[in-house]
């Protein structure tokens, strides 16, 4: 049985002739099959795109690199360029599912979703402790910027007393 390329979870493939006899030696019916999807170790799925995670040491994020990473189609080198933050999203066109009945177009596959995880290291030894103290001195970044609760400049409580006409 050859299951379509592009065919999602839930969806139904019908078998023109392989169901049942019909009744008084008729022709044999349809058979419907559904398509149930095994979760993927790597990729989840949305429709034709695919996402997924890499975890980068914040060295590698904050310096750049490149990694080997599994597409349906092969291997690819994924770019990381330097300063890349937690969150960000690489998207590698064209290397996400087929598209069901697409005609082999460059839009004929869906998009795969890089999901960028920072990851900041838990365990310091004094000699790695020192150095970033040394780093975050020469960045003038020993105390940490609050940046969630302004906007123009002015916080949360400068907004409520000018709404109040002060």
């Amino acid at each position: 049985m050859r299951i379509p390329a592009g065919v999602a979870d839930g969806m139904r493939v019908r078998l023109a002739g392989q169901g049942e006899v019909g009744s008084g030696g008729g022709p044999a019916g349809d058979l419907y099959v559904e398509v149930e999807e095994i979760p993927h170790e790597v990729f989840t799925r949305d429709g034709a795109d695919l996402h997924c995670t890499v975890s980068l040491p914040m060295t590698a994020a904050a310096l750049g690199t490149t990694l080997p990473l599994p597409t349906i189609g092969g291997t690819e080198e994924l770019d990381i360029a330097p300063g890349t933050q937690a969150g960000a999203v690489r998207t590698l066109r064209g290397k996400g599912m087929p598209r069901l009945r697409s005609t082999g177009r460059i839009d004929g596959h869906g998009d795969l979703m890089v999901h960028v995880d920072v990851a900041v290291p838990t365990k310091l030894d004094k000699e790695q402790t020192e150095l970033l103290r040394k780093l975050a001195a020469l960045r003038g970044e020993e105390q940490p910027d609050l940046v969630g609760g302004t906007r123009n400049g002015h916080g949360i409580f400068s907004r409520l007393r000018d709404s109040f006409g002060r």
